[in-house]
């Protein structure tokens, strides 16, 4: 299963493949060249088939846990002042993707988006200490009446040339359902109040839309 913001990169991507194959093996005469272009189509087709997959997850939806809204690896847990929106102090927990992870975004937590906005901007590394602030990205509020409103901020990468977001405001979040995408290496921030009990360690790996970050 693919996700559909893959569509036409994927079907060039097909064409291309195709294209190199057929010219290789109708056009190169030496054995080990035409076999080598052969293996770099195939591999540009797997790179791509691999980015774009949407493995369905059997969400375990409840009020009573926050999820990982990406796969990746957990790689901050820490107090930090939040500017944009809460302007006060949050405890942020940041998943990064490297560029073999699922780039799929899942929406952690029901409830109603109260906030959706996008931000141009520089593309440093993603685990850069001011790509939250300074890089491309996108910063969605979900208001749970469990939880009260919690942030989740998707950033591009050095790599990432493109964020989806499909939250809007005063739209339903159902907690395990597509929010988005982002195209590349990125991570995705989310800030919690402070006090929150976080379930996972720093170093964990974390599977979208199955681990769970808080619960209460």
């Amino acid at each position: 299963m693919f996700h559909k913001e893959g569509g036409k990169i994927i079907l060039i991507t097909v064409i291309m493949a195709v294209t190199m194959l057929l010219a290789s093996d109708l056009l190169i005469v030496n054995f080990w060249i035409q076999k080598t272009i052969q293996v770099l189509a195939l591999f540009l087709l797997i790179i791509v088939l691999q980015f774009f997959r949407n493995p369905k997850r059997e969400t375990k939806n409840s009020d009573s846990h926050i999820i990982a809204p990406v796969d990746g690896k957990v790689v901050v847990i820490e107090e930090v002042f939040e500017p944009e929106y809460f302007k006060d102090k949050r405890l942020m927990v940041s998943i990064f993707m490297s560029p073999i992870n699922v780039h799929v975004t899942r929406y952690a937590l029901n409830g109603t988006v109260t906030y959706s906005k996008y931000h141009p901007g520089k593309y440093l590394v993603a685990w850069h200490p001011k790509a939250s602030e300074e890089n491309e990205r996108t910063t969605v509020v979900i208001d749970n009446k469990r939880y009260g409103e919690i942030m989740y901020r998707q950033i591009a990468g050095a790599l990432a040339r493109r964020i989806i977001n499909y939250a809007t405001i005063g739209t339903t979040a159902i907690q395990g359902d597509d929010a988005g995408f982002i195209k590349f290496g990125s991570r995705v921030d989310l800030y919690f109040p402070l006090g929150t009990p976080i379930e996972v360690k720093l170093g964990q790996k974390a599977i979208g839309g199955i681990t769970v970050l808080t619960k209460k």
